[in-house]
């Protein structure tokens, strides 16, 4: 089967065919998982260009595997990235990117806004390594651009953010992180390749929880990072020495999972945006926090830079957390966990999901109500989302 030129293809016609375009051992169509942990050689001369990157081929699974090379390439394509190099979760990817990038006497600008585990390292980590950290107000554009030209090695923006689905300008931001001299890196695990594309907008580097959207069954951890070329490098250095590697199988379901990746976030895209205009009519939600509602503060960044508005919605209760507790077992269609992005529709509050890890103190001064919850929508049929929340609501109100 002759090499494909898939530069032109729709993103749907990319997602089934990127990374897989020969033929396997034995024929197979389908990309094995490979076990093995070394790759043997007959040729010591061969062996050794292939060692040192001159030729194509594997040496040790630590560094690098054919499972795990197929799924890299798939997310670089879908991305239109240089580069792609892989972890063992989205944490994996995000730690490494920053551990990798920076070094003692570097400045990072970010939002007060970003996931739970990201902002521990913000607030908690990378100031160990005396590495200083400025988190800005998220809606405030100009707030974040004056602490970019204050001085920045690296401007990390998360957007749409979890879980209040705050939206950030990525074309202006990265022009004035450029203005700097800094790296430009996003996270892009709840917009996907499907509704947004950081690199086109002037990102250096995109990140992404794999585990969520992109594998889309809850069956397989993982995280990419893809852009730069040489960026892509240097953070692959770190990980083979570091060993955060991604295992082949869940490589493979991964790989699976993203052949149908447009089908399925179209479609979580469209049921959130009904879902979001149903909640904002109801008079048990206080507010639904959703960049497709024309009253989301920074909806017409979103229209101009997403082509969907994503599959993941919030909503805070009226009542407190409180209501949280009474109201979500009450959900037939919906898994309480600690995910989101997969086929079945998850919900949960932050105090139990994005951000367990902080404390409800530091949760309130991100902006986070404790009557939040967090809506992750599966493929389910629309109409059969919208009639569970309708009776679950109902049944608050009757206890309330």
């Amino acid at each position: 089967m002759g090499k494909r030129d898939l530069r032109a293809g729709q993103l749907d016609t990319r997602a089934v065919w990127a990374g897989e375009e020969t033929y396997w051992a034995e024929r197979a169509t389908q990309v094995p998982v490979v076990h093995s942990v070394s790759f043997g050689y007959a040729d010591v001369d061969e062996w050794y260009e292939v060692a040192l990157g001159r030729r194509e081929g594997h040496i040790y699974g630590r560094n690098t595997n054919p499972t795990v090379a197929a799924l890299e390439e798939k997310v670089r394509v879908l991305e239109g990235a240089e580069a792609a190099t892989s972890f063992s979760t989205g944490m994996a990817a995000i730690s490494g990117t920053l551990l990798a990038l920076l070094k003692p006497g570097d400045r990072v600008v970010s939002i007060k806004d970003t996931y739970g585990g990201t902002s521990k390292l913000f607030l908690e980590f990378l100031p160990r390594f005396q590495v200083a950290v400025a988190l800005c107000d998220t809606g405030d554009h100009d707030a974040i651009e004056a602490e970019v030209a204050k001085g920045c090695t690296l401007l990390y923006l998360e957007t749409p953010t979890n879980p209040t689905l705050k939206v950030l300008d990525i074309e202006r931001l990265s022009a004035a992180g450029h203005r700097q001299g800094a790296i430009v890196v996003v996270d892009n695990t709840f917009a996907t390749p499907v509704n947004q594309h950081p690199l086109r907008l002037g990102a250096d580097l995109v990140v992404h929880s794999a585990t969520k959207f992109l594998g889309g069954h809850a069956d397989a951890l993982g995280g990419i990072l893809c852009g730069r070329e040489d960026l892509v490098q240097q953070v692959f250095h770190f990980r083979e020495i570091n060993g955060a590697t991604l295992h082949p199988e869940a490589a493979y379901l991964i790989l699976r999972g993203l052949k149908t990746l447009g089908l399925r976030v179209r479609q979580q895209s469209r049921s959130a945006l009904a879902i979001a205009q149903f909640l904002s009519e109801q008079p048990q939600v206080e507010r639904v926090f959703y960049p497709g509602l024309p009253g989301h503060p920074l909806h017409e960044v979103a229209a101009r830079q997403m082509e969907g508005f994503g599959g993941v919605l919030s909503f805070s209760l009226r009542g407190g957390f409180d209501a949280v507790r009474r109201f979500l077992p009450q959900l037939r269609l919906a898994h309480l966990a600690a995910n989101l992005g997969a086929v079945e529709t998850v919900a949960g509050p932050p105090r139990t999901t994005s951000h367990v890890e902080l404390t409800e103190e530091e949760r309130a001064a991100l902006g986070i109500p404790e009557g939040l919850i967090r809506y992750s929508v599966g493929i389910e049929a629309t109409e059969d989302l919208v009639a569970d929340l309708a009776q679950a609501l109902g049944k608050l109100s009757r206890e309330g």
